[in-house]
Protein backbone atom coordinates (compact mmCIF):
# COMPACT_ATOMS: atom_id res chain seq x y z
CA UNK A 1 0.00 0.00 0.00
CA UNK A 2 1.36 3.38 -1.01
CA UNK A 3 1.96 5.80 1.84
CA UNK A 4 0.85 9.41 1.76
CA UNK A 5 4.49 10.51 1.38
CA UNK A 6 4.98 8.12 -1.57
CA UNK A 7 1.82 9.46 -3.21
CA UNK A 8 2.96 13.06 -2.75
CA UNK A 9 6.41 12.21 -4.12
CA UNK A 10 4.81 10.53 -7.14
CA UNK A 11 2.56 13.52 -7.84
CA UNK A 12 5.48 15.95 -7.53
CA UNK A 13 7.56 13.90 -9.97
CA UNK A 14 4.71 13.81 -12.51
CA UNK A 15 4.41 17.57 -12.17
CA UNK A 16 8.05 18.19 -13.10
CA UNK A 17 8.48 15.48 -15.73
CA UNK A 18 7.71 17.78 -18.67
CA UNK A 19 10.27 20.24 -17.27
CA UNK A 20 12.86 17.45 -16.96
CA UNK A 21 12.34 16.36 -20.58
CA UNK A 22 12.89 19.91 -21.83
CA UNK A 23 16.03 20.20 -19.66
CA UNK A 24 17.47 17.03 -21.20
CA UNK A 25 16.65 18.08 -24.76
CA UNK A 26 18.05 21.58 -24.23
CA UNK A 27 21.48 19.94 -23.83
CA UNK A 28 21.25 17.67 -26.89
CA UNK A 29 18.81 15.81 -29.11
CA UNK A 30 17.90 12.33 -27.87
CA UNK A 31 15.68 9.36 -28.59
CA UNK A 32 13.11 8.08 -26.10
CA UNK A 33 15.20 5.27 -24.60
CA UNK A 34 18.12 7.60 -23.92
CA UNK A 35 15.76 10.13 -22.29
CA UNK A 36 14.46 7.36 -20.02
CA UNK A 37 18.04 6.32 -19.15
CA UNK A 38 19.01 9.88 -18.26
CA UNK A 39 15.90 10.29 -16.11
CA UNK A 40 16.63 6.98 -14.35
CA UNK A 41 20.24 8.05 -13.73
CA UNK A 42 18.81 11.11 -11.94
CA UNK A 43 16.46 8.86 -9.89
CA UNK A 44 13.40 9.95 -11.89
CA UNK A 45 11.93 6.56 -12.75
CA UNK A 46 9.77 6.76 -15.88
CA UNK A 47 8.38 4.08 -18.17
CA UNK A 48 7.83 4.37 -21.91
CA UNK A 49 4.06 4.41 -21.42
CA UNK A 50 4.44 7.65 -19.46
CA UNK A 51 7.11 9.26 -21.63
CA UNK A 52 5.65 8.81 -25.11
CA UNK A 53 2.38 10.69 -24.46
CA UNK A 54 4.38 13.60 -23.02
CA UNK A 55 6.71 13.67 -26.03
CA UNK A 56 3.72 13.63 -28.39
CA UNK A 57 1.99 16.41 -26.45
CA UNK A 58 5.14 18.56 -26.37
CA UNK A 59 5.64 17.98 -30.11
CA UNK A 60 2.01 18.91 -30.84
CA UNK A 61 2.46 22.10 -28.78
CA UNK A 62 5.47 23.03 -30.93
CA UNK A 63 7.94 22.59 -28.05
CA UNK A 64 9.77 19.69 -29.71
CA UNK A 65 10.50 18.46 -33.19
CA UNK A 66 12.01 15.16 -34.28
CA UNK A 67 13.93 13.44 -37.03
CA UNK A 68 14.40 9.78 -37.93
CA UNK A 69 17.87 8.24 -37.96
CA UNK A 70 18.88 4.74 -39.02
CA UNK A 71 20.12 2.62 -36.12
CA UNK A 72 22.95 0.10 -36.38
CA UNK A 73 20.95 -2.14 -34.01
CA UNK A 74 17.33 -2.50 -35.05
CA UNK A 75 14.75 -0.12 -36.47
CA UNK A 76 15.30 3.61 -37.13
CA UNK A 77 15.22 5.86 -34.07
CA UNK A 78 13.18 9.02 -33.62
CA UNK A 79 15.46 11.73 -32.24
CA UNK A 80 13.71 14.57 -30.41
CA UNK A 81 15.05 18.11 -30.22
CA UNK A 82 13.82 21.24 -28.47
CA UNK A 83 12.45 24.10 -30.61
CA UNK A 84 12.81 27.84 -30.00
CA UNK A 85 9.29 27.81 -28.53
CA UNK A 86 10.41 24.97 -26.25
CA UNK A 87 13.49 26.94 -25.17
CA UNK A 88 11.31 29.95 -24.34
CA UNK A 89 9.00 27.77 -22.23
CA UNK A 90 12.01 26.15 -20.56
CA UNK A 91 13.25 29.61 -19.54
CA UNK A 92 9.83 30.38 -18.04
CA UNK A 93 9.88 27.02 -16.23
CA UNK A 94 13.40 27.76 -14.91
CA UNK A 95 12.15 31.06 -13.51
CA UNK A 96 9.07 29.44 -11.94
CA UNK A 97 11.18 26.62 -10.46
CA UNK A 98 13.65 29.10 -8.94
CA UNK A 99 10.77 31.08 -7.41
CA UNK A 100 9.28 27.90 -5.90
CA UNK A 101 12.62 26.77 -4.46
CA UNK A 102 13.23 30.24 -2.98
CA UNK A 103 9.76 30.29 -1.44
CA UNK A 104 10.14 26.84 0.10
CA UNK A 105 13.64 27.63 1.39
CA UNK A 106 12.28 30.82 2.98
CA UNK A 107 9.40 28.95 4.63
CA UNK A 108 11.68 26.22 5.98
CA UNK A 109 13.95 28.71 7.78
Amino acid sequence: MESTADNIRSQMRKGVLEYCILCILAKREAYASSIIEELKAANMIVVEGTLYPLLIREKNQGLLSYRWEESPQGPPRKYYMITEKGRALLQEMDNAWNEIVTTIDTLKK
